[in-house]
């Protein structure tokens, strides 16, 4: 991918401005309680840039942790049901490692299988995603053994490539992208082959097929039970995930009128799939452990086409027993 522009470190601010003065909110790491989280930042100061990832994750720009999906009221003997307007504000996505940004793409086929997801999908198609390639990483990263990489550009709009010198290359990717660009465009100088900053090294210790082909004999297997002991079902992993997209459907109501809530969800939880009987199909914390690792690798490539993984190791620096993904996903890979 070569760069056709750049832009200096001093130009972000101006770039940032822009965006606001374009009626856009912003989000991106920022420093928050003493950690790095996605949230809203207004100024390129705010930016956090000094980190391998933040703790939360930039899907809820566009799949919020509640949203209300319906209003209802009882008019009569009838009930009438009020739709809410859809999400109308645009945002830039800025400074997010390219693994998030991939994460998009699995997001929006999943809630778009069968019945597209209006809601996302006007979110999305205000979103511009601006993308920091990886100069650094840690002992969690696992990009490249699920197909993606420290520059990969899947997801992404623009993709920063940091400098030497100082500022970034840029890596034009779509429409939404040059139209980022365009407003500031004197603040992008034409690319000229500065030297950039090394992308981080991420060696691959198995390949996301080798699990893939593992996992239908090892359904029964004894590994789940012994890989989820330490697990407590507390969801952590889905919360922080970028391709986890399990919703509950919750109203809060009285007699004359609710409302309908789209709540995130976790197959990690024992509620999960609590029938109304009381029998749990999923009962012990090692079924739903081996569900969290088929659907990301078994259900949703044969039934989507995508893995439902990106390799960006949030789930395992998020888990408050320190079960490592991708030490249990190298286990099963090399299973015999």
């Amino acid at each position: 991918m070569s760069p056709e522009y750049q832009i200096g470190e001093g130009s972000l601010e101006a770039l940032f401005a822009a965006i606001t003065a374009d009626g856009r909110r912003i989000w991106g790491p920022r420093a928050a309680a003493g950690c790095i989280e996605i949230g809203e930042i207004r100024s390129a100061g705010e930016l956090a840039r000094d980190q391998v990832h933040p703790i939360s994750s930039a899907k809820a720009a566009a799949f919020p942790r509640v949203e209300k999906i319906l209003s209802y009221r009882m008019d009569g003997k009838d009930v009438a049901i009020d739709d809410p307007p859809l999400p109308a504000r645009p945002t830039v996505l800025f400074g997010l490692r390219p693994c998030e940004a991939r994460g998009f793409c699995a997001l929006g086929t999943i809630l778009n299988w069968g019945t597209p997801d209006r809601f996302f999908n006007a979110r999305m198609e205000r979103t511009t995603v601006v993308s920091i390639a990886c100069t650094r990483s840690d002992e969690a990263c696992f990009c490249t053994a699920v197909g993606g990489g420290p520059d990969h550009p899947a997801g992404s709009d623009l993709l920063l490539h940091p400098l030497a010198q100082g500022g970034y290359d840029v890596v034009v990717l779509s429409d939404k992208g040059r139209a980022l660009v365009a407003l500031a465009p004197d603040r992008f100088e034409p690319a000229r082959g500065a030297a950039r900053i090394a992308l981080a090294k991420i060696e691959a210790e198995f390949q996301a097929q080798e699990i893939t082909e593992q996992l239908p004999r090892l359904f029964d297997h004894p590994i789940w039970s012994e890989q989820s002991l330490r697990c407590l079902g507390c969801g952590a992993c889905a919360y922080v995930c970028p391709t986890c997209a399990c919703f509950d459907i919750q109203d809060e109501a009285d007699a004359r009128r609710g409302v309908r809530l789209r709540c995130w969800d976790s197959c990690a939880f024992r509620l999960f799939t609590l029938h109304a009987s009381g029998h749990n199909p999923r009962e012990t914390q090692g079924q739903r452990w081996r569900q969290r690792v088929q659907h990301k690798f078994s259900y949703m490539p044969e039934r989507l086409g995508v893995l439902g993984c990106v390799g960006c190791g949030k789930c395992s620096r998020a888990c408050p027993v320190d079960m490592d993904f991708k030490e249990h996903l190298t286990e099963i890979a090399k299973f015999s």
